[in-house]
């Protein structure tokens, strides 16, 4: 039988260290199956502590891309809510700062979509979580979240009265996905080493394509979804750029992200590590492929995801090379 659900604020307030572990397999369970596709799939194969620190990573990353894509919001609404959310981040945040502000961001709401809309609702549990973690995790997730909410910003500034994000040529392309994957690949490499000091010896090669590692999937991800995007007024396929440039990028940079995942496996990195960062690598590639033939739109099947798992696994009980 589930556990019954207590209010944002009250779940804030429990967060005592003896009730962490339950409220975090709350929030790793239903948060990330509401809110992601992907990582919901590779998450879960991280080993502890990782895990956790990565789940809450991904949250708080993902509530920061939902004020910047806010549909329904102008763009100073947008502006407001990532500067305040990124202040959240600081010490001293108290759980009636988050409850007041996440009553705020759900007053007027900032899109339809209800996996967002639950996340914020629940934000106060995410961040009383956040601040409980040690003093490294969290100092590494805190400074690379609000990298990223600030760089979101300025990108959102810089757009029109509705504030949807439009880039102008490929060099916006490539900072705009620096700023919302590519700090995320520097901040797991951060996580990783933190965690791992027998990766001390590649810490160098994973650091630089740490980023391509996270610039690989955001760019996929903006190929397969420009049809969706470009239909709510956001257009980060730059115009008058070929689609066939952009994917050639994508895949310069999937070719490093590969790099990245054997250089750990090779370094021998617990198995739940190289299976995370190796099954949205994989994805990339097979979705990327699949874009090729189709174009926008084009989406791996559900069957299609089981395979690329199930190739994966057998792979690694195998000592194969991950991808």
């Amino acid at each position: 039988m589930s556990r019954p659900r207590r209010a944002a604020g009250d779940e804030a307030r429990a967060c005592s260290p003896a009730d962490l572990d339950a409220l975090l397999d709350d929030l790793l369970d239903d948060l990330l199956q509401k809110t992601s596709r992907t990582f919901a799939l590779a998450i879960p194969l991280l080993p502890e502590p990782t895990r956790r620190q990565v789940g809450l990573a991904y949250l708080l990353f993902r509530i920061a891309d939902t004020f910047e894509d806010a549909e329904l919001w102008p763009r100073a609404q947008k502006l407001a809510a990532l500067e305040r959310f990124a202040a959240l981040l600081a010490e001293g945040t108290t759980a009636d700062d988050v409850a007041r502000e996440a009553a705020s961001w759900l007053a007027l709401p900032p899109c339809r979509h209800a996996g967002y809309l639950e996340l914020l609702r629940r934000a106060p549990a995410v961040l009383a979580a956040f601040h409980q973690l040690g003093e490294a995790p969290r100092r590494l997730i805190g400074e690379h979240t609000r990298r990223t909410a600030e760089g979101m910003a300025r990108f959102v500034a810089a757009a029109g009265p509705d504030g949807a994000v439009e880039l102008h040529d490929l060099a916006d392309l490539e900072r705009y996905c620096y700023v919302v994957a590519g700090i995320v690949g520097e901040m797991l490499t951060e996580l990783f080493l933190l965690g791992g000091r027998a990766l001390a010896p590649i810490a160098r090669y994973l650091r630089e394509r740490s980023a391509c590692f996270g610039e690989a999937l955001q760019l996929v991800n903006i190929l397969k979804d420009s049809r969706a995007d470009a239909a709510q007024g956001r257009r980060f396929l730059p115009l008058g750029n070929a689609v066939a440039e952009v994917s050639q990028i994508a895949r310069r940079d999937v070719g490093a992200a590969i790099e990245y995942v054997l250089a750990l496996q090779r370094q021998e990195a617990p198995r739940g590590i190289v299976a995370f960062v190796a099954l949205p690598v994989r994805l990339a590639r097979a979705t990327l492929d699949l874009f090729d033939e189709e174009g926008p739109g084009a989406k791996l099947s559900r069957a299609d995801v089981c395979g690329i798992v199930e190739g994966l696994e057998r792979a690694l009980d195998e000592g194969l090379p991950a991808l």
